[in-house]
């Protein structure tokens, strides 16, 4: 772009369209870049191009909304561990004398 003065008309050109949110100068300052939705860019090429004689279209892309982080998943409630009491066991073998009878 040539100046100033041409940079804002470029700007205003670019403001007046049609679902345009917002216009900012992009690299070397020999750049726009028009950020809108349903913005026609070969309407606004050609009246760029009826104002400069030169525009071109660098690249359009779709502006995806940032995707929401998942929640964290709740830690699960601590179980209860069972406690069983251990009981010791004495053998005391067999039992002494014969009790058939």
């Amino acid at each position: 772009m040539g100046g100033e003065k041409a940079k804002s008309k470029a700007m205003k050109i670019a403001v007046a369209m049609e679902g345009v949110s917002s216009v900012s100068v992009g690299k070397d300052n020999d750049q726009l870049e028009v950020i809108g939705e349903g913005v026609d860019s070969v309407c606004l090429a050609k009246s760029l191009r009826k104002k400069f004689c030169f525009a071109d279209i660098v690249s359009v892309q779709e502006v995806k909304p940032p995707k929401p982080e998942p929640e964290p998943k709740p830690c699960p409630p601590p179980q209860c561990m069972a406690i069983w009491q251990e009981f010791p066991v004495y053998d005391t073998g067999p039992p002494a004398g014969c009790h058939l009878m």
